[in-house]
């Protein structure tokens, strides 16, 4: 099964909401990983609207974040 992975950060955490964007590459060579991240996916936004609260705690503005993605299937 394939997968793919795509590294973002979050950058607003307002009621219910959540927002993440992918990560910037960076001039910092010991951020290679942010670096790759950025080339492979240079934009891209996510916007969730969570009404659990514990998962929405799970976010916290400033922080990295991998986002999985696989085929769900039918």
């Amino acid at each position: 099964m394939k997968k793919l992975r795509a590294k973002f950060s979050c950058y607003e955490v307002k009621d219910d909401m959540v927002k993440l964007s992918a990560v910037y590459g960076t001039d910092d060579k010991d951020n290679e990983e942010n670096n790759q991240f950025a080339e492979a996916t240079p934009y891209a936004e996510l916007s969730m609207l969570i009404s659990n609260p514990n998962a929405k705690d799970f976010f916290s503005v400033g922080k990295n974040y991998y986002l999985d993605f696989q085929e769900a299937g039918n």
